[in-house]
């Protein structure tokens, strides 16, 4: 691990375990763990984040997975080619949530600007935190990834131009079948703009009826469709919250779709 990572892991569990002991956090693990795995429906809601616990949990167990999936990710994209021209200049972090995954993103390939996007107000703050410690250049800002126009023009009409590399990280999933719907469209048409695109969810099929489709409109487009399963090399915190949790994760699974 880089020791700028390094330094963030340690940053990141001075504050969230300074009101919170490891105990708590990994009783709200379990919950938290619960929800995406069996009470997916409250995703919609917010309700992974409803309490401290389950924030900090979040942010010391899925933030750093997230980081170390997404980093392997792109480390093999680049091996094989997909992604060995030159890096973008922005990222764009639709659902960027504590900021992990965009953060991978941007410093595996060199990009220097992010920009995130979130609806909730604790994963802004939490990613502009990240950012900033990552030394990107950026912002990160409520909007709903789900509205029409999430890649398109601004308040003035100006429409960005093409080039960006864009993340849907853990996202889609979390959003309502319209929204959904509207954010495919979304990066599809920011594709053919020119912009470069990254979808990650989880493996099991069971919890993503919706993705065959998005796996068709992504290969007709050209793109390609991955599955990814790696050795499960945690940062110490994350292991740490694993046990305690009663958690075992002997792998660390995603698929992606790339465009």
């Amino acid at each position: 691990m880089d020791p700028l990572t390094s330094a963030c892991l340690d940053a990141l569990e001075r504050r969230h375990l300074a009101d919170l002991t490891l105990s708590e956090v990994s009783r709200a693990l379990r919950a938290l763990s619960s929800c995406y795995v069996e009470r997916r429906e409250k995703l919609v809601s917010g309700g992974p984040l409803s309490s401290a616990g389950k924030r900090a949990a979040f942010a010391l167990f899925y933030g750093p997975q997230h980081f170390v999936i997404l980093q392997k990710i792109v480390n093999a994209m680049k091996e094989s080619g997909a992604l060995a021209d030159r890096a973008p200049g922005t990222l764009i972090d639709l659902g960027c949530g504590t900021g992990a995954a965009g953060a991978a993103w941007a410093v595996s390939a060199g990009i220097p600007a992010i920009q995130g996007f979130d609806r909730n107000a604790w994963a802004i703050d939490e990613a502009a935190w990240t950012y900033r410690h990552f030394q990107l250049r950026g912002r990160a800002a409520r909007r709903d990834i789900g509205s029409a126009n999430v890649l398109g023009a601004d308040q003035e009409g100006r429409r960005p131009r093409g080039g960006r590399a864009v993340l849907a990280a853990y996202a889609a999933n979390e959003l309502e079948p319209a929204g959904r719907e509207a954010l495919l469209a979304s990066l599809l048409d920011a594709h053919k703009a020119g912009d470069r695109i990254l979808v990650v969810e989880p493996i099991a099929r069971r919890s993503l009826p919706w993705w065959s489709k998005w796996e068709a409109a992504f290969l007709s487009a050209g793109g390609r469709a991955d599955e990814w399963r790696f050795p499960a090399d945690l940062p110490d915190i994350a292991r740490r919250l694993a046990r305690a949790a009663g958690l075992d994760p002997r792998e660390l699974t995603a698929r992606s779709l790339f465009l």
